[in-house]
């Protein structure tokens, strides 16, 4: 009898556990539909910030703080409402991962180096063009109707403002561009998913990358929230601290005669004490000391912080010598740009060597009958059939506005080589913020081919795709994928529906971005948002075709230079276990892309270094509440003041300058 009462208490215990388990694994539609209403306002106050007022910049950031605050809401009340009162109410940790998953790719699609850029360079070529540049003559002829804004009185209004979008001939001249730009973008994604799904589980399960981005998000969506995170001493300490200073340079920007703590990398330059030659070939040698970056540095890699900073002192050496020898006299030296490109396509090499058993695997598994792995968002046939399929249309899409065949499968693979390398990074490395100056696949291939062997139809498209492949990469869409499916690996989420989240967010992400800056835009005149002025693209585009050239061979050498010393860094990773120079610290720094918190990294890995020596394992968990608790004050504090700038319609403390 003992015995059968003690089967049936562990029956019923199995039974409520795996009821429970469900319950965090399942995704209702619930959590999708309210990170779909939460896409548009969010994306509104992300264009009224950034691009209206020019400050806050959370897109510009890998974990972006406006999506934590909204996770952070959502949990507040998930904690000490729903679960108190109405537990059958409460939203589980699948939904709160699908809504900052949702919430990341929307945002990410409005974001400094995406959205920002397409919409005002679908009119810029037009606004612009004077006698003088001739551009009427150069390229007005290679630019699809479909996809640019020609109408001059709808442009009259969109850069003067004082008028509304939704007027009739305003609404007409945007809508089928509009439209077609957003299918555009859902299918660039789509690629991107499937590409994830053929490529994570290596990445996730066999390497076990650390993710460092997600610890954060994971930390606070824990069962949907807990009382006993909110009440850990060391996160209390640290979002204390973070607050307090973020308080006082708040009230110093609204009323300078309150005292401020100077954390910005405006704040110190070190560079204007070299004056003479060669030591001024320096430049800017900034001192950001962001908390926030502090504490996401904390969560990274020894190697890779030590990395950054020493590939960062190596590019100023290389400016240094370069001057003293009379190179720099040379246009382009040292080659940054060219000598990262090759650092970024030997990280994408490096990971498919890494990959190469799981890769052999998948495509066994493409021409099985049944599929090993069932818990995969998609097999990994119809992962392939998407990329096949979401391939195609981007190629007659292109091909439709004018450009060569030859040229889109090139401009693509570039695109999807530095892709997969920046999302490797990521999901390895996880930089506070990653940003690829100019190193885009149209600059590569003139860089390779030269303007002649490019043609004229393809270089004027190239402006058209700046927003995607072009600017910075800082809110690329493809990593924030991958984290995503790592947060629902690790929650046991299901991963399917997960999907069909992230392909509306990506809809309504891109719906909601052009109507929120067309609707400011209006209001307000382009002409008068720091974004709305000509960023160079056609300007460039202009010399090209004014003064055609063929193949950059120092450049080729110096991508070669990049892409061999990158091997060899790996090369040596592998061979001496004490080797502390990661690649990836050579790729992000040559091209400037770490320049705003690079020395917010000295400082965390120092700390991290201290307390893994002197503390150990029981020391580094308090101090990773604590920069938790840092992290959290500064976005939340950041938070408030980027809301106070959209209601008294000012600008005000930024605590991160883009």
């Amino acid at each position: 009898m003992q015995n059968s009462g003690f089967k049936s208490h562990v029956s019923s215990l199995e039974s409520h556990v795996s009821s429970a388990d469900n319950r965090i694994g399942k995704v209702r539609w619930r959590g999708i539909i309210i990170a779909s209403v939460l896409i548009f306002p969010n994306n509104y106050w992300i264009m009224q910030v950034e691009a209206v007022c020019n400050t806050g910049h959370s897109t510009c950031l890998s974990l972006m703080w406006h999506v934590v605050l909204n996770l952070l809401v959502l949990i507040l009340i998930n904690v000490f409402l729903l679960k108190k009162l109405l537990p059958r109410y409460a939203l589980t940790q699948g939904e709160l991962i699908v809504i900052y998953a949702m919430l990341t790719l929307g945002a990410s699609i409005s974001g400094r180096d995406m959205l920002q850029i397409l919409t005002p360079v679908m009119a810029w070529a037009f606004w612009f063009a004077t006698p003088e540049n001739e551009w009427v003559d150069l390229f007005h002829k290679y630019l699809p109707d479909w996809l640019i804004v020609r109408d001059n009185s709808a442009l009259k209004s969109f850069y003067g403002g004082k008028s509304s979008l939704y007027i009739h001939e305003n609404l007409k001249a945007w809508l089928t561009p509009v439209l077609l730009w957003s299918l555009f973008i859902v299918v660039l994604g789509f690629v991107m998913i499937c590409l994830n799904i053929i490529i994570r589980r290596q990445w996730t399960r066999n390497e076990k990358l650390s993710y460092p981005i997600i610890q954060l998000p994971m930390a606070i969506v824990e069962d949907g929230g807990t009382v006993r995170f909110f009440k850990d001493k060391g996160l209390l300490i640290g979002f204390a601290g973070a607050s307090v200073l973020n308080i006082l340079n708040g009230l110093h920007f609204l009323f300078p005669v309150v005292p401020h703590i100077p954390v910005s990398y405006l704040d110190y330059d070190l560079g204007k004490y070299f004056t003479s030659r060669p030591w001024n070939a320096i430049g800017s040698l900034r001192l950001p000391l962001y908390p926030f970056a502090i504490g996401l540095g904390f969560f990274l890699p020894l190697d890779l912080s030590f990395s950054i900073w020493f590939f960062y002192l190596f590019r100023k050496a290389q400016q240094v010598i370069g001057s003293a020898l009379g190179l720099s006299a040379l246009p382009g030296f040292p080659y940054l740009n060219q000598q990262s490109s090759g650092a970024w396509i030997g990280l994408f090499f490096v990971a498919v060597w890494l990959s190469r058993s799981h890769l052999k695997h998948v495509l066994a598994q493409i021409f099985k009958s049944k599929q090993d792995y069932t818990d995969e968002p998609l097999s990994y046939r119809n992962a392939l059939f998407g990329i096949i399929a979401g391939m195609t249309f981007l190629t007659i899409f292109c091909y439709k506005a004018g450009m060569s065949l030859a040229i889109i499968l090139a401009f693509f693979g570039i695109f999807f080589v530095l892709s997969i390398a920046i999302t490797r990074m990521r999901a390895e490395l996880g930089p506070p913020t990653h940003e690829l100056v100019n190193m885009n696949s149209g600059n590569i291939l003139v860089d390779i081919l030269g303007t002649r062997q490019v043609g004229a139809n393809n270089l004027s498209i190239f402006p058209l795709f700046w927003f995607f492949s072009g600017r910075g990469y800082r809110s690329h869409l493809m990593p924030h994928q991958l984290e995503s499916f790592k947060m629902a690996e690790r929650a046991g989420v299901d991963s399917r529906r997960l999907v069909y989240g992230m392909i509306l967010a990506m809809a309504l992400g891109s719906i909601s971005a052009f109507w929120s800056l067309l609707h400011l835009s209006y209001k307000w005149g382009m002409s008068t948002i720091p974004i709305g002025h000509d960023s160079g693209v056609f300007s460039m585009l202009q010399g090209r075709l004014i003064n055609p050239t063929g193949t950059d061979i120092p450049a080729m050498i110096f991508m070669v230079i990049g892409l061999v010393f990158t091997f060899l860094l790996m090369l040596l990773r592998t061979m001496f276990l004490w080797w502390q120079l990661h690649p990836a610290g050579y790729a992000l720094s040559m091209n400037f892309g770490i320049d705003n918190t690079r020395s917010c990294l000295v400082f965390s890995s120092i700390i991290k270094w201290l307390v893994l020596k002197y503390g150990g394992l029981g020391l580094h968990r308090k101090a990773t509440m604590f920069f938790f608790g840092v992290i959290l004050g500064e976005y939340c504090t950041g938070g408030f003041w980027s809301l106070m700038s959209v209601i008294l319609q000012q600008r005000t403390y930024d605590f991160y300058h883009a």
